[in-house]
């Protein structure tokens, strides 16, 4: 099966690279009495950081041309071969659609939105709220950065006050060149989107391959496991870094979150060097233990013999292709 084309739709929905099961476990008040009844530690019992950014480290380029500051959950803010990319900025102390209920962050966002050095892009991956901000994409209004989202995300970016000129919509395999030769090229997902019950699958999810003359990376935003990774591989790979998720699943999100079990695999499918896990250690958004993704993921690591990338939250770090682990978490008591 092939599965390198662009997406397609049904109707007004966006069609999945597979079929795909969207299940959140029941009715509502189901999967609330779960959550309410659930023992696990899925939020630190212990106050995480704060952690912080020493942004003068931004004033002079990594030394190998790729540094990555993790901010938390899927938002990175990627130095690529002289250019910054911000991936799905999520600085708000929520992911939801309203600021006194929902997930809530673990920790403050280390490094403020007015902080941040100059951007050269901002890839939004989907318009789920822990990847698409209402509070931050305003901050970016008065500035030139270009947006690059998926098909359909434009029509937010745009009512909160980015111009039309600056977004660039992508259906998967389409690709853009940036600056300096930087090609940002959208590919398939196993995911869904939506901001409400009523809209979902009618905008596009998708992950992204960031290619320079010297590095080539994956941003691979939210996905189910899918064949489509050996394919992208082969295409695309092999990735000096894959930025895989790794947190936020159970038996009835399957189809639609790796974890740490299918995040190897794809890693291992996609060619990648370095493994740096995201979705993470930042949002209650599951049944597990919060720290359960990364201690699954170093346990898998060290069997497959996979180095991984694990900076502390807004710690801007240099990759070399070896294996850095901060052990960030292991300072939180349980």
């Amino acid at each position: 099966m092939k599965f390198l084309y662009p997406a397609v739709k049904e109707g007004k929905k966006y069609l999945n690279p597979v079929p795909t099961k969207v299940d959140t476990g029941g009715n509502m008040l189901g999967v609330l009495w779960k959550f309410l009844t659930n023992s696990a530690e899925t939020f630190p019992k212990q106050k995480l950081g704060p952690f912080s950014t020493d942004v003068s480290i931004y004033q002079q380029p990594a030394a190998s041309g790729l540094r990555i500051t993790w901010v938390g959950h899927s938002s990175l803010l990627i130095e690529i071969d002289g250019l910054r990319l911000l991936t799905d900025p999520v600085w708000s102390k929520r992911a939801s659609f309203s600021s006194r209920i929902g997930p809530q962050r673990f920790f403050p966002a280390p490094l403020a939105i007015k902080d941040l050095p100059p951007l050269d892009a901002i890839i939004i991956s989907h318009d789920h709220y822990d990847h698409l901000d209402r509070s931050v994409i305003p901050q970016f209004a008065a500035s030139n950065v270009p947006f690059y989202c998926s098909l359909g995300v434009a029509q937010y970016l745009m009512a909160w006050g980015i111009q039309k000129e600056r977004i660039t919509e992508l259906n998967w395999t389409d690709s853009r060149t940036i600056a300096n030769n930087c090609t940002i090229t959208a590919l398939p997902a196993r995911h869904f989107s939506g901001r409400s019950l009523f809209n979902r699958f009618e905008t596009l999810w998708s992950s992204f391959a960031i290619k320079t003359a010297t590095h080539n990376i994956y941003y691979g935003a939210d996905s189910g496991w899918f064949d489509g990774f050996h394919e992208i591989g082969e295409a695309y790979g092999p990735f000096d870094i894959t930025m895989l998720e790794v947190g936020a699943y159970n038996e009835n999100w399957a189809d639609i979150h790796m974890g740490p079990d299918n995040a190897i695999k794809a890693h291992v499918a996609l060619k990648g060097k370095l493994l740096l896990p995201i979705h993470w250690g930042t949002f209650n958004l599951a049944l597990h233990p919060w720290k359960e993704p990364v201690e699954r993921l170093m346990e898998l690591a060290a069997q497959m013999n996979i180095p991984l990338f694990l900076p502390k939250p807004g710690e801007p770090t240099v990759a070399t292709g070896k294996a850095y682990t901060s052990q960030w978490w292991e300072s939180a008591k349980t």
